[in-house]
């Protein structure tokens, strides 16, 4: 070896040459034996029997071919002003799911779907694009219903099912756009009853089915149904660290969507029955100590008043404690959202009774529940 680590003699060893000869041979190896390995008469196989479908294979794909008329495909558009030239321009904000509601051209979907858009299309499962109006909403349910001018004979409304009989393990199926792939069908089950979600609004919304047929995003505002096709709930979120389905989605009950879409369809919102009082605050009666939710103010000439309920009064030295309401038809309330979500089961007109607690007694008032604006 020389001072610079090179072999004596001026030769140095190149071990790439090597494996550039290795590489030649196998090359020269490959072309030698490669018409050993073709087959000039190689031909397709034959396709062997299918047989018939399997019922819940035929079940799935009939529910699927009559459904997916009725399900829709939403682009809700924003509009930007351009900061250069103050230019304004549409650019597509996001994508959802809806259904067709009636022949009228009706449309569910989520509220959160159509939220920020400036402007919303609507694209029937024969890809023709309509221009929606927003009819009304109710964001507390995250329900939403839009219009557009379709004909009669182009729109399938989707049929209605039960969600009170609902059974943890029953087959469901989902219909919509995720990641906007139109007119995509997963399948899965009833994994739980009675779940509570969180609305945009922060209200909550109870008996929430949980399903863990796949729902991504784009899947919102479409429908869940039963195995005979029908509606049971609206698809609503996802419970997911990545924000894709983990198996854990949420629908908004059907029973809920029945009676909340004919009331934005007749009103533009919902018209939420009231007792025509004002409640104290859940501060003050925690420091009250009191159990229930106290009657801070009674509306002069409300069916509250008529029933005799007792609002707080201020004298000098404190407060005289009006009435406190510890149960609605029989159903217990804590705070201010317990008794609204109790009261809002029943409708404007209905008579419920109230468990009161008055000075130190607890009796019963019937009172009829008003429209609150």
């Amino acid at each position: 070896m020389n001072r610079k680590g090179f072999p004596q003699g001026g030769q140095v060893k190149r071990p790439y040459l090597i494996v550039a000869l290795v590489c030649v041979i196998l090359w020269l190896l490959y072309q030698t034996f490669q018409p050993a390995l073709l087959d000039p008469k190689a031909v397709s196989r034959p396709v062997a029997a299918r047989g018939d479908l399997a019922a819940d294979e035929q079940n799935t794909i009939d529910i699927f071919r009559n459904s997916a008329p009725s399900v829709v495909y939403i682009t809700s558009i924003a509009v930007r002003r351009n900061l250069f030239n103050l230019n304004v321009y549409e650019m597509p904000q996001g994508t959802g799911s809806g259904f067709i509601w009636d022949s009228s051209g009706r449309i569910v979907t989520n509220y959160h779907v159509i939220s920020d858009a400036n402007r919303i299309d609507v694209t029937l499962a024969d890809h023709s694009t309509w221009k929606a109006v927003l009819v009304g909403m109710a964001p507390d349910r995250d329900l939403a219903v839009l219009q557009i001018s379709a004909p009669a004979s182009k729109l399938k409304p989707i049929p209605i099912g039960e969600s009170s009989n609902l059974l943890v393990g029953q087959k469901v199926f989902a219909i919509g756009n995720p990641f906007g792939l139109d007119q995509t069908l997963t399948t899965g089950i009833v994994s739980a009853l009675g779940r509570e979600i969180t609305s945009v609004t922060g209200r909550t919304i109870h008996d929430v089915i949980q399903t863990d047929a796949a729902i991504n995003p784009g899947n919102s505002g479409g429908p869940l149904l039963d195995s005979a096709g029908r509606l049971i709930g609206v698809n609503t979120a996802i419970y997911s660290p990545s924000g894709a389905s983990s198996g854990i989605g949420f629908a908004v009950p059907v029973g809920e969507v029945n009676r909340v879409v004919p009331q934005i369809i007749r009103h533009g919102k919902i018209i939420r029955p009231g007792l025509g009082i004002t409640l104290a605050n859940q501060r003050l009666t925690e420091e009250l100590e009191l159990e229930g939710v106290l009657v801070l103010k009674v509306v002069t000439g409300s069916t509250a008043e008529k029933a005799g309920l007792r609002a707080t009064r201020q004298v000098p030295g404190g407060l005289i404690l009006g009435d406190v309401i510890l149960a609605v038809n029989g159903e217990s309330v804590k705070n201010y959202d317990s008794l609204r979500d109790e009261v809002e089961k029943y409708r404007v007109g209905e008579k419920v009774i109230l468990l009161i607690s008055r000075d130190g007694h607890k009796i019963d008032v019937e009172v009829t529940l008003e429209a609150m604006n």
